[in-house]
């Protein structure tokens, strides 16, 4: 009868274990799926690919029966159930064949049924894996120790008995009359508890249809810590009670796990285990097996050599040997206190199968040990491949692990992204190896604001590079900086250069700026060049060119020499760096300027004009006298002085020369007889200028007259034409080049001199005059335009007179027109000269164009005129404001003409 029971029982056993094979919505996983399953000796892996775990949260359940049970830490440990995962979601997990919901056949057939819940971005975003496998597995031995990353087991071999076979018990059921009653742990003192109990405690035990099956967490209360071998190990020892129809039966059961024994020695890393664990093994023993793995799969003996592995015992320890970087393992970057480290993290297994001499209780042991280094350190290095001649920074950062992201750069002017880096112009890329390893590179030219630029040398530039790489790790976004400084020296500065020339009356500089542009200081006559007196000097200037026009006269120059009809001057300019205060170029530009120091006038009157010279500096003219020290300057100013005195005067001599006669007087400082004093000091020169006049004594001139009768007496015929007359723009002051009809609209600065020449053209008759009556400035083309503004006001131009208008604070200036290669009759051209102006309202510049008009009369000198013709101002007075005048016309006429020209454009340059 009990056999046939017991044939009923398995066969049913056999039906549920078939039913379980054929679990609704299982799956066997597929690599192509991103799950893959192995039966590894007596484990089950599952390998999740990154790609379904990374970034999510991960949930597994194991299928008990039909009903699935989330696999908390403290559920698995007790039940038999490891993960490890890598930082990129590279996940392993390991179920123990002997592992409380896993389906087993007469330990022979296992089914392992698990449920992947991967959650996204919310609880209702969840994906959903269902796994089954079934592994076989018959190599037990009589006593089996595993010890996992979160989990100590250890079974050993249980007999069968006939009226048994039903007792497998698992947690969740504490009332049947057969099966393990209570287990006793020695820590070492014995500390009993009954099954609920020890189950309420973290730990798992059952019977399997042939062994007793215990599992402990490590760092339980009633486990405790023991060195073997001088490698510290955790200790299970525990009795196990087990009440069987045919009495108690009690099994002494003991597991020790190594939690230390690594060693890192360069880069290599070496894992220590005891060669006899004396907590499991009492007797002699021998070791009989001896197998290395990864991952919980063996490696034979040609795979370790190809990877370097190396498995060797001693009297004490086997030892496994790793080198550091072999591609089982990882590297994952880290960064304590801010700085760049990198760990290598390895899972090795040991497999160990020992025999006892004297008994039949053969042990295999088996480790999975997962190690990680201490961070070592990697300090980034930077290489940097500047050549300066290509005029930009180029460098390499690294080298960094494939987690590593550079996220920003910090320069002397702010914080860039990568992104925003790159559209400044700065090169940032990342270059990958075979490896998986990075370095960044980065291009900076020398010509952009983040660049520190400084002359340790007049001619050399040393550019500096500061920056901060901003660097992230992943997925953890854990920080850290690497800064970089970087120099290069170009000897690439061009310097200023100066030139001059000369005329008349002027000195003319021109500055050729260099390569520093404008970055420096101008000193003209050891004055520094302000903006007051580059105006007065009138200075023009663009992106490369500045130049000034200095009177010979300005207080800048200096009197060298002056001779009977000239004067040398010298002006001394330089340009300096204000930082350094080098000289970057310097000009001494020395010319004769025609000067008449002394003039004698046919009625004895003699004038004369003092210098002082720069090599009397402390002389003041106004002390100067003639010899009759009462003969003092009738002018004089701290440059000149003049005197004007008759040739019998002032103590002045006469010497006769055949037929000329000389008078002769000198001007110096003399000695003060009422102060007792000179004016000179001991240090200065004497002074003295001679001042000479000839006179011819005897002369005879001869005077040729010829007259020729007239046949008849010329009178004019009375006829009409037109006349023509042109208002033209000079380029400068000497009105010998004008600006052409293609230059227009010319462009002037504010305040910069124009000047008009006005011409009556196509007549010859000399006796014809221009005369200028009125002239004024207006927006529009249109005369009668408003606003406008007076220039000149019924002036007579004839003699010269200034009639310009009083309300202008830039009055108008007329230049004498003189006979010249261009100009026969000077009565027919009219010059004047104004200054740049513009139009305003309520301080806003209402156009930028300026139209210029004139009111002409052409007189005839042979007949009697009035008025204008006459030679007279009218003197004008004029009042309203700018915007409010309005141009009168002229009371003569009869020979009026008007004549316009613009327009004139102001240059906002200035």
């Amino acid at each position: 009868m009990w056999q046939s029971k017991k044939l009923l029982l398995w066969n049913l056993i056999v039906a549920l274990f078939a039913l379980g094979q054929a679990w609704p919505n299982m799956i066997s996983p597929q690599p192509s799926s991103g799950l893959k399953a192995d039966c590894i000796a007596n484990l089950m892996r599952l390998t999740l690919d990154e790609a379904l775990a990374v970034g999510n949260q991960l949930e597994v359940e194991a299928l008990n029966g039909t009903q699935y049970i989330l696999l908390t830490p403290s559920l698995a440990a007790q039940c038999g159930y490891s993960m490890e995962s890598d930082p990129w979601g590279n996940t392993r997990i390991y179920t123990s064949l002997l592992g409380c919901f896993v389906q087993n056949k007469d330990d022979m057939i296992f089914g392992v049924g698990l449920k992947l819940k991967i959650y996204r971005h919310s609880p209702s975003d969840v994906v959903s894996h269902d796994v089954a496998q079934t592994c076989s597995y018959t190599r037990w031995a009589p006593r089996e120790v595993l010890c996992d990353r979160n989990y100590m087991e250890i079974s050993t071999y249980m007999a069968p008995h006939a009226d048994d076979s039903q007792l497998n018990t698992i947690p969740g059921t504490f009332e049947e009359v057969s099966g393990i009653w209570k287990m006793t742990f020695f820590t070492p003192e014995p500390m009993s508890m009954v099954l609920k109990e020890a189950q309420q405690a973290g730990y798992s035990a059952m019977t399997t249809a042939t062994r007793v099956v215990v599992r402990s967490p490590y760092n339980t209360a009633e486990t405790y810590s023991e060195a073997v071998a001088g490698v510290p190990m955790e200790v299970l020892k525990v009795s196990i009670y087990h009440k069987a129809h045919d009495g108690l039966n009690v099994f002494n059961l003991a597991a020790a796990c190594p939690t230390g024994g690594v060693l890192f020695t360069g880069d290599l890393i070496s894992w220590h285990v005891p060669h006899r664990v004396t907590p499991l093994l009492d007797g002699r023993i021998r070791l009989v097996e001896m197998n290395m793995g990864i991952d919980g799969l063996r490696l034979d003996s040609a795979q370790m050599a190809a990877r370097g592995y190396y498995l060797s015992i001693t009297d004490f320890h086997i030892i496994v040997e790793i080198p550091i970087g072999s591609p089982d393992g990882y590297y994952k970057s880290h960064s304590p206190a801010f700085q760049y480290h990198i760990t290598y993290t390895i899972e090795p297994m040991l497999e160990v199968f020992w025999m006892a001499d004297q008994t039949q209780q053969d042990t295999r042991y088996k480790i999975l040990f997962p190690i990680t280094t201490p961070p070592m350190p990697r300090p980034p290095y930077t290489d940097d491949r500047t050549v300066p001649e290509m005029r930009e920074f180029k460098l390499y950062v690294g080298i960094f692990l494939h987690d590593v992201e550079l996220r920003n750069i910090t320069f002397a002017t702010g914080v860039l992204t990568v992104e925003e880096s790159n559209a400044r112009g700065f090169t940032v890329q990342q270059h990958v190896f075979a490896n998986g390893s990075s370095v960044f590179s980065l291009k900076v030219p020398f010509d952009t604001d983040v660049i520190f630029k400084h002359n340790p040398q007049v001619l050399v530039t040393t550019y500096t590079l500061s920056v901060v790489f901003g660097f992230v790790i992943l997925p953890e976004e854990s920080s850290f900086a690497h800064a970089v400084k970087l120099q290069a020296s170009l000897q690439d500065v061009v310097l200023p250069t100066l030139t001059g020339t000369c005329d008349q009356d002027q000195f003319y500089i021109t500055v050729k700026y260099g390569s520093q542009g404008t970055n420096f200081k101008t000193m003209v006559g050891g004055l520094d060049l302000t903006p007051e007196l580059a105006e007065a000097y009138k200075f023009k200037g663009n992106a490369t060119h500045g130049s000034i026009e200095v009177p010979y006269t300005a207080t800048s120059s200096a009197f060298e020499l002056i001779t009977a009809n000239s004067i040398r001057a010298r002006l001394a300019v330089l340009v300096w760096d204000p930082i350094t205060n080098w000289i970057l170029s310097d000009l001494f530009l020395a010319c004769y300027f025609p000067l008449t120091t002394t003039r004698c006038y046919p009625n004895g009157t003699i004038s004369a004009l003092a210098v002082k010279v720069e090599s009397v500096p402390n002389l003041d003219p106004s002390w100067l006298t003639l010899k009759d020290q009462s003969c003092m300057p009738v002018s004089s100013n701290d440059r000149f002085a003049q005197f004007i005195f008759n040739a019998d005067s002032c103590g002045t001599t006469r010497t006769f020369f055949d037929h000329y006669m000389m008078y002769e007087n000198e001007i110096g400082l003399y000695y003060n007889a009422e102060k007792g004093l000179t004016h000179t000091s001991p240090v200065d020169p004497e002074y003295r200028q001679t001042v000479s006049c000839y006179y011819v004594v005897n002369d005879t001139q001869t005077i040729a007259f010829h007259a020729k009768s007239r046949l008849y007496e010329p009178k004019a015929e009375i006829s009409s034409g037109q006349m023509t007359v042109q208002m033209r723009l000079a380029t400068d002051s000497s009105y010998q080049e004008f600006y052409e009809a293609e230059d227009y609209p010319v462009k002037k600065y504010l305040r910069e001199p124009l000047y008009f020449e006005v011409e009556l053209v196509q007549s010859t008759d000399p006796h014809l005059a221009l005369i200028l009556d009125n002239c004024w400035a207006t927006l529009q083309k249109e005369m009668t335009s408003l606003p406008s503004w007076d220039i000149i006001v019924a002036s007579n131009f004839t003699f010269c007179s200034s009639c310009a208008y009083s309300g202008d604070g830039y009055a108008t200036a007329f230049s004498t027109v003189s006979v010249d290669d261009r100009v026969s009759v000077p009565s027919r051209y009219k010059r004047f000269s104004m200054k740049m102006f513009a139009f305003i309202q309520e301080d806003q510049v209402l156009k930028h164009e300026v139209y210029v008009h004139c009111d002409l009369v052409i007189c005839d000198t042979t007949s009697p005129a009035e008025g204008i013709c006459q030679g007279q101002c009218a003197n004008l007075a004029v009042k309203g404001t700018p915007t409010q005048m309005r141009r009168g016309q002229s009371t003569t006429s009869t020979y009026q003409k008007q004549i316009s020209f613009g327009p004139i454009t102001l240059n906002s340059f200035q």
